[in-house]
């Protein structure tokens, strides 16, 4: 066996995206990039705005020695601060630069907070539909998932959520916009999950950690805002990267913010940042964090997603499709037309159209559709999801 029984297993059952995104690789090889409709992978398709490539070039032209050296495993002061005053005036709460940890993106973040909260077969709570990666993040640091599931309409199941908290759970991960179902969790649901982890810590005499995945929390549509978790709760980490808003997913940019009224947040910061080293990140991309400091507050136009969010939410409920209309980020999370969504997705490939089935985010009888693609993906696609639901009309 020259890999762990664990791994086998692993990749056996995992990554429904990569499966189909790699099916899509061979059918554009068959019959063209420009006969295949891929919405497998959230792969942003607009540039950088301008003042991304700016920004670089101005850090390149500095002559100063050090700029790919190491520093301090936590990030550059002068990148914290930056990033600390520009949330302080978001989330109006003063967040100091010490307690802004720069890491290897949100999934980087993510690891790191894990590692440094969880003694082993502690529970972390899931909220099913989840981003596909959760369950081996928690894994890779011996804890135990605890999975529930929202309510249909996707929203937070706040009774489900009070009662799943238990002695041994140490944290709680939300994502919101949500990737899948592109939901937005709205301030009243954010303010009472705060209060009901309150009361788990009276309860237990100890925190459950709020893990906040807000990578697409600059991406949201109809004038809505994504509410504060630093205001609703103290226990609370805000884990985020500039994949998505910048539009650079393969940069690996993000931070971890450590709520400053979290009692011991001195404790847990030194322990972010040490496990940020022994993870084996060291520390967050040199040249990414030198550019942050003259981009806080810029984003991609999100004004094309909600454009293209549009066009596809047209298409698909004159088609005949169910679905919630996505409130952020560039995910669209459909009901099949049928109980089984493996089977359907089977037949939109037959279409030559690429998603991902709804078993993948612990959400069967959906699929998921990443609508951060050019135009005529959607459009070409159309006629392609009419004859698949027209199969099953009967």
């Amino acid at each position: 066996m020259s890999v762990s029984l664990k791994i086998k297993e692993y990749m056996e059952q995992s990554s429904w995206i990569r499966k189909m995104f790699e099916q899509g690789i061979e059918l554009k090889s068959k019959l063209g990039a420009e006969n295949v409709f891929d919405f497998s992978l959230g792969n942003p398709n607009l540039e950088p705005p301008e003042k991304v490539k700016e920004a670089i070039l101005k850090v390149l032209a500095d002559r100063r020695l050090g700029k790919h050296a190491y520093m301090p495993n936590a990030g550059l002061k002068e990148t914290r601060q930056a990033v600390a005053n520009s949330l302080s005036k978001e989330h109006r709460i003063r967040i100091s630069w010490e307690q802004i940890i720069m890491t290897c993106g949100a999934g980087g973040g993510l690891n790191v907070a894990l590692k440094t909260l969880l003694d082993e077969k502690d529970e972390v709570i899931v909220l099913a539909p989840y981003f596909v990666e959760y369950f081996f993040y928690i894994n890779n640091h011996n804890g135990f998932r605890q999975l529930i599931h929202t309510n249909e309409d996707f929203t937070l199941n706040l009774k489900a959520v009070e009662g799943a908290v238990n002695q041994k759970t140490k944290a709680i991960i939300i994502n919101s916009p949500n990737n899948p179902s592109g939901v937005v969790y709205d301030k009243k649901s954010i303010d009472s999950l705060g209060k009901i982890l309150l009361k788990a810590k009276e309860t237990y005499s100890q925190p459950v950690y709020l893990l906040s995945d807000e990578p697409y929390s600059k991406l949201v549509y109809d004038g809505l805002k994504v509410p504060s978790v630093l205001m609703a709760y103290p226990y609370s980490l805000l884990i985020t990267s500039y994949s998505k808003d910048l539009s650079l997913p393969g940069e690996r940019i993000g931070y971890i913010a450590v709520n400053p009224e979290m009692e011991n947040w001195q404790q847990v910061v030194d322990g972010l940042t040490f496990c940020n080293r022994i993870l084996g990140f060291v520390n967050a991309p040199a040249l990414m964090q030198r550019i942050l400091p003259h981009l806080q507050g810029v984003t991609v136009d999100v004004s094309q997603y909600q454009r293209k969010r549009d066009l596809l939410c047209q298409g698909l409920s004159d088609a005949g499709y169910s679905f919630i209309k996505p409130q952020g980020a560039f995910y669209l999370f459909p009901k099949s037309p049928i109980p089984d969504d493996v089977l359907f997705v089977q037949t939109l490939l037959q279409e030559n159209i690429l998603a991902v089935p709804g078993m993948g985010f612990g959400t069967p009888g959906h699929f998921r559709l990443a609508y951060c693609v050019e135009d005529r993906v959607i459009e070409g696609s159309l006629e392609g999801f009419r004859r698949a639901i027209r199969k099953y009309s009967s």
